[in-house]
C-alpha cells in the first residue's frame, strides 16, 4: 500500500510545511491580539463580524455556522456566551420556529466597531502588507481553489 502513495517531492513538502506552519501560527497571533485588546477570541470576532454584515444584523444559526467556519454546536456555545455579554440576541425564526436566528445587538455592534481596528491592523501587518498586489491576487486564487476542494458547497 505504501508503494501506491504519491509522496511529496522536496518542493511540494516545503510548500506544504510552510502552509501548515502558517495555518497554525496565524490564527494564534490573531487570537492573541483580539483577546488582549478586546476580550474576544477570533471565532467570536468572526461571528460578530458576520452578523454585522448581514441584513438587519441577523442570520439563521445554521447559515452563521457556515459563514464563521464552525459547527452548529460550537456556534451555539459561542452565541450563548456572546448573548450573556449582551452582544447577541437569539429568537425563533418567524417562518419556521424550529430555526433559531441570531441578531447582533447595538451593544455588540459597538463592541465590534471598537475591536475591529486592532484586528484589521494585525491582518494588514501579517498578511496584506506582507504581500505584493500580485501575490495577494495569487493568495485569493489559491485559497479559493483549496476551499473548493475542502468545502465544495461553500461560495467564496
Amino acid at each position: 500500500m505504501a508503494e501506491d502513495v504519491r509522496w511529496l517531492d522536496p518542493d511540494e513538502l516545503q510548500g506544504w510545511m510552510a502552509l501548515a506552519a502558517m495555518l497554525f501560527k496565524l490564527p494564534g497571533a490573531l487570537d492573541f491580539q483580539l483577546q488582549r485588546d478586546s476580550g474576544l477570541n477570533h471565532f467570536e470576532y468572526t461571528v460578530l463580524a458576520a452578523l454585522s454584515e448581514s441584513p438587519d444584523r441577523s442570520r439563521k444559526m445554521s447559515d452563521l455556522a457556515g459563514e464563521a467556519n464552525g459547527t452548529l454546536s460550537r456556534l451555539s456555545h459561542v452565541v450563548k456566551r456572546l448573548e450573556s455579554r449582551g452582544f447577541v440576541h437569539r429568537r425563533p425564526c418567524e417562518d419556521d420556529g424550529r430555526i433559531t436566528v441570531a441578531t447582533l445587538t447595538d451593544e455588540g455592534y459597538a463592541y465590534l466597531v471598537e475591536a475591529a481596528p486592532g484586528h484589521v491592523e494585525m491582518v494588514r501587518e501579517y498578511v496584506i502588507d506582507a504581500l505584493t498586489p500580485e501575490q495577494l491576487e495569487q493568495l485569493k486564487a489559491i485559497s479559493h481553489q483549496i476551499l473548493v476542494k475542502v468545502d465544495p458547497g461553500r461560495s467564496c
